[in-house]
Formats: structure tokens, sequence, C-alpha cells
């Protein structure tokens, strides 16, 4: 069906160097087509069974809360933990690519993969399923592919939660900068707010409403643009916490105070939230029971079962500091 030697899909098959990446993409193209398996192999099969977590940010505090929930999820249930880099973004997606990074996991004896807030996985997520290996996204982000399994938080509600105590508080001019488009808990949480202001009856501002980076240089380049608007708002509300430390500290260089001028909410409630100046308002998602859930529904999926939802939900609460307060007007009166 390829239209080549059974010695090149065999070279294909194994990672071999000596065949051009076009002729193993058309091998790869084929074993998908015909959904072969392989009947022997020569390979020493691992005695330890592992799970690998993948991920790009490995210094964001919410990965490493999530990782905190994957590692005391494995030691419990007896697995090995395998923590990998993915391939690079721009050829993750190539099939090839893709399918020999798999391979590579399967030898270290990764009996499922983990994938925490990881850009264009749906190659990875192809080469694990021929390879017969469980895929589980955490947040997902920029993919289209039907048969992911995802844990994420009710990021939906969360943010109308954030939302609906800044108007609970007088503010009426808030503004969000949130992640970028392509993460599926970015939009969650930008629809979030939207529903709260429609709810009350407020007009959505264009103007007012940022995506970008889920980083502290978002938060401070972003702020700066909203807080010199010849109107600007009372309140920002953020895609993440790190964007919310980038604010205030912009709101600091500006001489606006938090909360007196502007409020500022987060979102995830990081260990740092309870640390900034002042501790921040935010969104509580239970980032170690997301990843212990990721860790359950692979243990699952291993043993031959469906988990119970191809997609859950963990529920969020909002938690509230010093970083929000009513507005000045309203509080005055």
């Amino acid at each position: 069906m390829a239209g080549v030697s059974r010695a090149t899909v065999s070279k294909a098959l194994n990672g071999r160097n000596d065949i051009s990446l076009q002729t193993r993409e058309r091998v790869l193209a084929a074993v998908s087509e015909l959904e072969y398996r392989p009947t022997t192999t020569t390979e020493v099969v691992p005695s330890r069974r592992a799970i690998a977590v993948v991920f790009d940010v490995p210094a964001s505090p919410y990965i490493l809360g999530v990782l905190q929930g994957v590692l005391t999820a494995t030691a419990e249930s007896g697995f090995d933990l395998l923590t990998r880099l993915p391939p690079d973004r721009r050829s993750r997606t190539q099939r090839a690519v893709a399918h020999d990074w798999v391979g590579e996991q399967v030898a270290a004896g990764a009996v499922g993969i983990i994938a925490l807030t990881l850009p264009a996985p749906d190659a990875l997520i192809d080469a694990a399923s021929q390879a017969g290996l469980p895929f589980v996204m955490v947040d997902p982000v920029g993919t289209s592919d039907d048969r992911m399994v995802s844990v994420a938080s009710s990021n939906w509600a969360g943010a109308r939660t954030a939302t609906e105590h800044l108007l609970a508080l007088g503010h009426r001019r808030i503004a969000w900068i949130g992640g970028p488009e392509v993460s599926v808990a970015a939009r969650d949480r930008l629809y979030g707010y939207q529903a709260a202001l429609d709810a009350a009856g407020i007009s959505v501002d264009p103007d007012l409403i940022r995506a970008d980076q889920f980083a502290v240089a978002t938060g401070a380049a972003h702020a700066r643009d909203l807080l010199t608007l010849a109107e600007p708002p009372t309140a920002i509300m953020t895609g993440d916490d790190e964007i919310a430390v980038g604010v205030l500290a912009t709101a600091h260089a500006l001489g606006v105070r938090v909360p007196e001028d502007l409020s500022v909410t987060g979102f995830d409630d990081t260990p740092q939230a309870a640390w900034t100046t002042p501790p921040l308002t935010t969104v509580h998602q239970h980032l170690d029971g997301m990843g212990a859930m990721a860790v359950q529904t692979i243990r699952v999926m291993t043993e031959g079962r469906d988990p119970s939802s191809r997609h859950v939900e963990l529920a969020t609460s909002l938690t509230v500091r010093e970083s929000t307060a009513p507005l000045r007007d309203v509080k005055d009166s």
C-alpha cells in the first residue's frame, strides 16, 4: 500500500535513519489507515511499568502543582514516573517524529502518557493510539483529535464566580487579560467572564480584553496598555496567577494602588498568590487533584476499561484575599 519493500517498512517502524522522512511518513500513513499492529518484537520488555508525563515549561508554578499530584498518585499506584520534554513545536506535528518519540517512551517502559497543557499534540495522540498507549491531556491546548481524554477544572464557572465577586464590589469596567486562544482553559475562562457581565446587563468592551501567553510579561505589558487608557478599568481579571503578578508589578510602577484604585484577580491559586503584595484574590483549582485524576484515568485505561468520562472537570472555588476591594465611589458613599 505504501509502495515500498518490506525491508523499508521495517526500517520505518524501527526508527532507522537510512530512509527519508517522506518515505517514513508514507509508511506510517499506511500503518494508520490499515490499523496495522506488529505481532512480534525483539525488544526487551521492561519489568517495571511507568507513566510518562510530558510538558513544555517545567518552571511554571502551575506545572509544578499538577506534577505534585502526578508524583504522589504514581507512587501510590506502583508506577514509575518518567518526566519528558516533547519534540520541539516545529517537528512534533510530523507523524514520523511523533511515532519515534512515542516509541522511545514504550521502550523505556511507559504504559501511558500524561501531557500537561501541551500545544499541538494531535500527532502524538495519533502515535500513542497506534501503539495502544493511553494518552491523557491535562488542560488541552490546540487539539482537534476526538480520541482525546482530558482532565481539567471548571474554568468557565471559576471565571464567572470571580467576575461576580467584582460586580458585587461595585466594579463595572472590568478588563480581562487571558491566555492563548488555542488553550481550551483560556477560552472557557474568557467565556465565564463574558457570561457574568452579560447576566449583569453589562456590555462586553472588546478594548478591555487581551489574549496572550500565560506569563508574567503578558500581565505587565497589557496592564500598562489598559491602565493608561483615557478611561482605565477599575478591575483587571487575569487568566492565571503569573499574569496577575505582572499586573501587580505594572500597577506599582505606575503608582496605581491595589486594591484602592484597582482590583486584581488571578486564576490557579498557586503558592505565589498568597505572597504577592497585596495577597492575590484568585480562583482555586485543585492542581494536585488534576494530576492524580490523570494518573487514575491512565490506570483504568491500562486495565482495558473505558474511563467513566472522557472529559473530567474538577470543581473550582474563589479564594478572596486583599487584592480586591469595593469600588471607591461605592465604598465612600
